[in-house]
């Protein structure tokens, strides 16, 4: 039984690590524009909702107004979303110098809505009406000069939205454990390659940055029509989807990349939002939480239970630690590297049992949130 508890582990580990890698390059790479798009580049109206964003608007807004692309072609719309720390004024000043900038309220939340549906429709409402694509990204994001011109370049004229998945910038202990752990199981978890296929029922998004053809928005109904959704990203994605439109999401790390938490303040809150829909649902997300947990621990303490029976001489105890010491060594190779990879020092390798256990408990408080139609985001609750 334990030789074949091992190997059991060792093959789900390979399986694993080998669908990781083939959804780490499915996604095609943003190429940064060389030089200025030529002829008559459409124009793009790209609209930043912020909400108690005092931290990070400033940089944002700093790196649209500096975009490559022709100035009169590209309006930047900033919507202060009831802020109380500061973000309307930042809005306002850049509004000031920057004669492509304009800052809007919001407005108080209507009933149905979550805050950050009502701020892009805001700015989708009063984006020119010249404007072929809408462009929505968060203000904790941080553009490269070439990222619009880089993103318009890329659309085929099939395609209704791309969205970019950004590069992270990963400082705090709360940061460098989740956030790697939360896109290691969506690399386990999803099929990227199928996603992609105008076939599929689902689709991948990164809400982060989305490019929105405006006929395409305006004839789905746009943000009205995900109004009440928690990943309104998500749920606007799959909309024009079954609407026949091709959705496609794109490695932007080289042009795009953000500091989406700084610390468990906002993380937690950041996840129990998000995980229930963004795994699927809440079966699929319990049951990938609870998959996790099991894995990573069965991961220590299978080994060193094989490595105690053989060293009292059980034969097939130290057969079984053929198969369990290297799945483990498979999964901390796995997990250190991804530690540089984030920036991250290579011990965060070793505490992944640790942030799967902290995944499984922040999918068991949405569920409880959910129930208790409580879900809280920015001094907001929602039902």
């Amino acid at each position: 039984m334990e030789l074949l508890t091992s190997a059991a582990l060792l093959s789900l580990i390979v399986v694993l690590l080998v669908r990781a890698l083939r959804q780490r390059n499915a996604l095609p790479a943003l190429k940064p524009q060389s030089a200025p798009l030529s002829g008559a580049v459409p124009s793009v109206a790209v609209i930043v909702p912020a909400r108690n964003e005092a931290a990070n608007v400033g940089p944002c807004l700093l790196g649209l107004v500096s975009q490559r692309y022709p100035a009169e072609r590209l309006s930047i719309l900033a919507i202060d979303d009831e802020s109380d720390d500061g973000t309307d004024r930042i809005l306002i000043n850049f509004a000031r110098a920057h004669a492509n900038v304009r800052s809007l309220k919001s407005g108080p939340l209507r009933r149905g809505w979550t805050g950050k549906s009502q701020a892009c429709w805001r700015g989708a409402a009063a984006a020119p009406g010249t404007s072929e694509w809408l462009c929505f990204i968060d203000a904790d994001m941080r553009a490269e000069p070439w990222l619009i011109a880089s993103a318009v370049a890329a659309a085929a004229p099939d395609v209704a939205l791309i969205s970019l998945a950004p590069r992270h910038r990963l400082v705090s202990f709360a940061e460098r454990l989740m956030i790697p752990c939360g896109l290691y199981l969506l690399g386990f978890r999803q099929d990227l390659p199928r996603a992609q296929a105008q076939s599929a029922s689902e689709t991948s998004v990164a809400g982060q940055f989305m490019l929105v053809r405006r006929e395409a928005y305006d004839e789905a109904g746009g943000h009205a029509a995900v109004a009440s959704a928690i990943c309104e990203d998500l749920e606007l994605a799959r909309l024009l989807k079954r609407r026949g439109r091709r959705v496609l999401m794109m490695n932007g790390s080289r042009l795009l990349s953000t500091r989406m938490y700084r610390g468990w303040s906002d993380l937690w809150p950041g996840f129990t939002k998000n995980v229930l829909d963004t795994f699927g649902g809440t079966g699929p997300a319990l049951a990938t939480a609870a998959t996790a947990v099991i894995v990573s621990w069965a991961l220590v303490l299978l080994p060193a239970l094989d490595y105690v029976g053989c060293r009292a001489g059980t034969g097939q105890a130290c057969a079984a630690l053929t198969a369990a010491l290297p799945a483990a060594l498979i999964a901390i190779g796995f997990h250190a590297s991804g530690a540089i990879y984030f920036g991250a020092p290579i011990w965060y390798g070793l505490l992944f049992p640790i942030g799967y256990s902290v995944g499984g408990l922040i999918a068991l408080d949405a569920l409880r949130r959910r129930l208790t139609g409580r879900v809280s985001w920015k001094g907001r609750v929602y039902s």
